[in-house]
């Protein structure tokens, strides 16, 4: 329980400190099934008890049905139940729609774009106003470092982002925990986790940038550290 405490207390700072949930907010929780999601629904779920803001969860999965087959989500399903949190699950053509258009952009981005938008509107149709993802602060210096290593520019994904169109805020509630806090939290409460069936998992330009960063910091120190505090001190807008 020491250790939830110990994640809790950073992911509320962040809450708090980004205004991320307002009282009477129905919040979407995106659960991919890996480590991340399921860590920020674990700990959702404990704060949702004690935070001033009350606020309510559903979970969402969006199945992309890799090579054609459906994948077996019942553990997720299952957590959702001993969590009480209500369990929306969708298969869609993600992963056709991928490869119909295969050449045109970057599988990696085209299936980000349009898992993003049927989250949004999967999100819309539960009755949800915020969408929380599950990106920490490994996942923004990498970002910090892809954009500016491949299109110089110096910027990242905001803690809590308006999208006026959807009606919907986007908020990243674990973005001051390590991806390391994560893993070991996610080990000691048994946390399931689905493993990705994506053909390049773990061969994309984001592992590239986490490996830079781990060789980095073996000279500089908490590189990543480093490279979210700096978007702050520049004044990078939503940081």
């Amino acid at each position: 329980m020491s250790g939830k405490r110990d994640l809790l207390s950073p992911l509320r700072a962040a809450v708090d400190t980004y205004d991320m949930i307002q009282k009477g907010d129905a919040v979407a929780v995106g659960v991919s099934g890996g480590k991340d999601s399921v860590a920020l629904l674990a700990l959702l779920a404990q704060l949702r008890r004690f935070h001033p803001a009350e606020f309510s969860l559903t979970a969402i999965t969006l199945d992309p049905c890799f090579d054609g087959t459906e994948t077996d989500y019942s553990p997720i399903a299952a957590l959702c139940e001993r969590l009480e949190v209500p369990y929306v699950l969708k298969r869609t053509r993600l992963w056709e729609a991928v490869q119909e258009h295969q050449g045109e952009e970057k599988p990696c981005s085209l299936c980000a774009k349009l898992r993003r938008g049927a989250l949004h509107r999967a999100a819309v149709e539960a009755g949800c106003q915020v969408v929380a993802l599950g990106h920490h602060q490994n996942d923004a210096a990498e970002t910090v470092l892809m954009n500016l290593l491949s299109g110089a520019t110096y910027g990242c994904f905001s803690p809590k982002t308006e999208l006026d169109r959807r009606g919907i805020t986007l908020i990243r509630p674990m973005i001051y925990l390590q991806e390391r806090e994560i893993a070991a939290f996610v080990k000691r409460e048994g946390l399931p986790v689905v493993t990705s069936r994506c053909p390049v998992d773990g061969c994309t330009g984001r592992q590239e940038m986490k490996e830079l960063i781990e060789t980095l910091s073996r000279t500089y120190g908490e590189v990543d550290r480093k490279l979210v505090d700096s978007l702050k001190k520049a004044g990078i807008s939503g940081w």
